[in-house]
C-alpha cells in the first residue's frame, strides 16, 4: 500500500477534517460528502485510508463549499506545513517548446 509523504507527519489525519465537514455541513455519510465536493466516492475512501493527499484542488472546493479559509482546513487535517518544495522541472518549459518568436520558420 503506497503512502504519500505528508502521511508521515504524525500530526497528519485527514479523517479529523472529513469528520468536521461532515457535521458542518449536516451530511450524514462520505457518500454525500463526496457529492457534496463533487469528486467520485473513492477519492473520500482513498483520503480516509491514507492512500491519496487531499490536493490542493479538493482544498479550493471545501472552502468554496464551506466558507472556511485553506489555512483553517489544512490544520483540522494536521497540516502544518509552512513552505512547500516544487520540484525543479516546474514551471520549466519542455524541451520541444521554443520561447516565443523562435518557433520553426520564424524569420528574423
Amino acid at each position: 500500500m503506497a503512502h504519500h509523504s505528508l502521511a508521515s507527519q504524525e500530526s497528519y489525519n485527514p479523517n479529523n477534517l472529513l469528520d468536521i465537514l461532515l457535521g458542518k455541513m449536516q451530511l450524514k455519510n462520505d457518500a454525500a460528502l463526496s457529492r457534496l465536493l463533487e469528486v467520485a466516492p473513492p477519492v473520500i475512501s482513498k483520503i480516509r485510508h491514507h492512500r491519496l493527499p487531499v490536493g490542493a484542488s479538493l482544498l479550493i472546493r471545501m472552502h468554496e463549499v464551506t466558507g472556511m479559509s485553506i489555512r483553517d482546513l489544512r490544520d483540522l487535517m494536521g497540516d502544518r506545513r509552512t513552505k512547500y518544495r516544487l520540484s525543479d522541472a516546474q514551471g520549466r518549459p519542455k524541451a520541444d517548446e521554443r520561447p516565443l518568436g523562435q518557433e520553426a520558420g520564424y524569420a528574423h
